[in-house]
């Protein structure tokens, strides 16, 4: 098994002992780095969810669009917007970790506040 597998098998017995709810997770969607049906098959035992391989097509050169990725790439890309996490200054991973959810608690706050924001009121033209 590669060391994305033994990752993968690592983050999900912590989350198991810190308690992390994840009653409503039921796929993992990965990319090619994690192969093998050993991992597909121990997720699926231990866990009951489905690992899926999100994989780019072989034919295309280039930049190609892979579904799903850019779910990962668009939040990657709302925490560049954080001066702080611009770069990976963390030493530990806690500390890494802390500022994710801070940047994700302000982001959460500010499309709240826009909703929340009355729209402001048109000049009037004469």
């Amino acid at each position: 098994m590669g060391y994305k597998g033994a990752g993968l098998r690592q983050l999900l017995h912590r989350a198991a002992e810190r308690q992390v709810d994840l009653s409503r997770l039921w796929v993992i969607l990965v990319d090619g780095g994690y192969i093998g049906e050993k991992l597909v098959r121990w997720v699926m035992d231990t866990w009951g969810w489905i690992l899926e391989k999100v994989l780019r097509p072989q034919q295309r050169r280039g930049f190609c669009l892979v579904p799903r990725r850019w779910v990962v790439e668009r939040t990657f890309g709302w925490f560049r917007w954080c001066r702080r996490m611009s770069r990976d200054y963390e030493v530990r991973p806690t500390s890494a970790e802390t500022w994710i959810y801070l940047a994700s608690i302000r982001l959460m706050l500010r499309r709240l506040g826009a909703r929340e924001r009355p729209l402001p009121d048109l000049p009037e033209t004469s």
